[in-house]
């Protein structure tokens, strides 16, 4: 079986502040139940559909809003001792990640600080990964996608006692769930994080915790 290394994207779910916690632990269950049964987990939401489907669109609008003129989308996943992952821009002397938030209300416009910490950690890695020391964390407010407004609207009209889905319905959907009439510098949202070695640290003692964890469900 092979050695436990904390993907990225997770490694926030093993960093709790009083030790690995509940929600680590159970981490460390799920991903020997992926070896034991060579299965992998997976989560969708409309939140991530959302993500996926925008990517390539947001990383465009990234590059035109904040000068860089072209983004590339990195497709190689890199890996230590510790911990792997697959960045999703790589530059010379910084990273980037893009986030495409649900609507205007899970937006972070008045956050100073990063709104969910998790990406912080992930941050952590993808420098240690990379030997970079500048990552800047970037939400996007997109336009979502049509059929994803449409099954919204459509969830509305069969719990509110509509025949069916109509088109002036749809309109309010598509009217709340688009931005085209917000200038661009309000759908852009840019954390900078630095590269932080006791962090990091501390993200491989929590691995070498999980890897016990580990050996005593096995």
């Amino acid at each position: 079986m092979k050695e436990f290394k904390i993907r990225a994207s997770a490694c926030g779910k093993i960093m709790g502040v009083r030790g690995l916690g509940k929600t680590g632990k159970s981490y460390c269950e799920d991903w020997l139940k992926e070896q034991v049964f060579n299965r992998k987990k997976t989560f969708q939401s409309k939140f991530t559909d959302k993500g996926l489907i925008m990517e390539d669109n947001s990383i465009d609008f990234i590059a035109d809003q904040l000068g860089y003129g072209f983004l590339v989308k990195n497709e190689e996943h890199f890996e230590n001792d510790f911990c792997q992952g697959t960045p999703d821009i790589i530059l010379k002397d910084h990273i980037i990640d893009v986030k495409n938030s649900w609507d205007c209300f899970t937006f972070p416009f008045f956050d100073k600080e990063i709104p969910n910490t998790d990406y912080y950690w992930q941050a952590q890695c993808y420098m240690e990964l990379l030997g970079l020391s500048h990552y800047k964390l970037i939400y996007v407010l997109s336009d979502t996608p049509k059929h994803l407004i449409e099954r919204e609207a459509l969830y509305y009209a069969e719990n509110n006692g509509y025949d069916e889905l109509d088109n002036d319905l749809y309109l309010e959907f598509e009217n709340k769930m688009t931005y085209s009439d917000i200038k661009p510098t309000d759908k852009i949202k840019v954390f900078d994080i630095e590269y932080n070695k006791e962090d990091v640290e501390k993200i491989k003692d929590r691995v070498e915790e999980c890897r016990k964890i580990i050996k005593e469900l096995l």
